[in-house]
């Protein structure tokens, strides 16, 4: 399987990557079988994180007698040196490992900065010096914190959400990584379940060199489908081109990714779902969710209390309340005329 240098870190690590927040929703042996046929298949950068539940214990069931030929990334959402060590020493544990090959601050709202004597970045690097971790990383929703992190001289790496449908800005960062000899990973590559022609999300990736996307893997079938894209890596011609465009003009303007940082909902609204109901309608088998269950959940939003949580949380700027509003408009039309 072809590989790429992972920016300062000097890693060659697989072009396909395997994103492991998925395996929680599936049974260890499974997960064993899916890790084990990545590995088999020349896949050897593994992501995961310690807020994915169980995903860190999978991987070091499964992948522990390799250690040495794998390279594991996982996250910590700590705020504090305590909570940070806290963290690490677990994902050791849950890993079966004593060391990390990349070790990444999980989305924080700011980017951790020595100058304004942030504990954070003091504990990553006594880890570094104690050897837990190997390099440090970033991930991050927010270009403006990404683009902070990359012009600083503590991130080996920045893990942010690019894709097919990503602005020429976003682009253009992609850009100033390589030239700033910082790994680029990729997440969010099918933008949250949104884009449901893998063939095309994988060309709209592959011509960037430096990116390595984390494809979220779930299901033998997907692992499949990104081992056969990667053997024959498919171009970007008209026709795919098209293709490409069509999604850009369907999802311009704000549409939610799936993140779930807006989540919990004190109203109990699964915002998530709800805030892109209208393309999950499009995308998806319907009866999965025009059903009597479903719209109970839907019609929570009428009890939304304007805490302004998801809008504040939202990494995307979106005014999620009113997005949700419209949302319910549009499921309920759908709803209506099901039959």
């Amino acid at each position: 399987m072809k590989k790429t240098r992972l920016g300062k870190t000097g890693l060659y690590v697989s072009r396909v990557a395997f994103g492991a927040l998925p395996i929680q929703r599936v049974d260890m042996e499974y997960a064993k079988k899916l890790l084990i046929k990545a590995y088999d298949s020349g896949i050897n950068f593994f992501d995961t994180a310690r807020g994915y539940s169980d995903s860190e214990e999978k991987i070091g069931n499964a992948l522990s007698d390799f250690r040495k030929d794998i390279i594991i990334a996982t996250k910590t959402p700590a705020k504090d040196k305590s909570s940070f060590f806290k963290d690490l020493e677990k994902s050791l544990r849950e890993l079966k490992t004593d060391y990390i090959d990349l070790y990444q601050f999980h989305n924080p709202p700011f980017m951790p900065d020595k100058e304004d004597d942030n504990e954070l970045l003091d504990a990553a690097f006594l880890a570094k010096k104690k050897g837990m971790i190997r390099y440090i990383g970033i991930s991050s929703h927010k270009l403006d914190i990404a683009r902070k992190a990359m012009l600083s001289s503590y991130f080996d790496t920045i893990q942010f959400p690019f894709s097919m449908l990503s602005t020429v800005e976003e682009a253009d960062f992609v850009g100033e990584c390589k030239k700033n000899d910082v790994g680029f990973i990729a997440m969010k590559a099918l933008s949250g379940g949104l884009i449901t022609d893998a063939k095309a999300a994988f060309a709209g990736l592959w011509k960037f060199d430096n990116v390595v996307p984390i494809w979220g893997i779930q299901k033998e079938n997907e692992l499949d489908m990104f081992i056969e894209l990667e053997k024959d890596p498919p171009v970007i011609d008209d026709k795919m081109q098209k293709i490409i465009d069509d999604y850009r003009n369907e999802l311009a303007g704000e549409f939610c990714r799936g993140c779930g940082y807006c989540m919990p909902c004190p109203a109990d609204i699964p915002i998530n779902m709800a805030a892109r109901i209208s393309l999950l309608l499009r995308r998806s088998i319907s009866e999965d969710f025009l059903n009597e269950s479903f719209k109970t959940k839907m019609l929570k939003i009428n009890d939304c209390i304007n805490c302004g949580h998801c809008k504040d949380n939202c990494p995307y700027g979106i005014d999620t309340p009113m997005l949700l509003k419209k949302e319910l408009d549009k499921y309920m039309r759908a709803y209506d005329t099901k039959d």
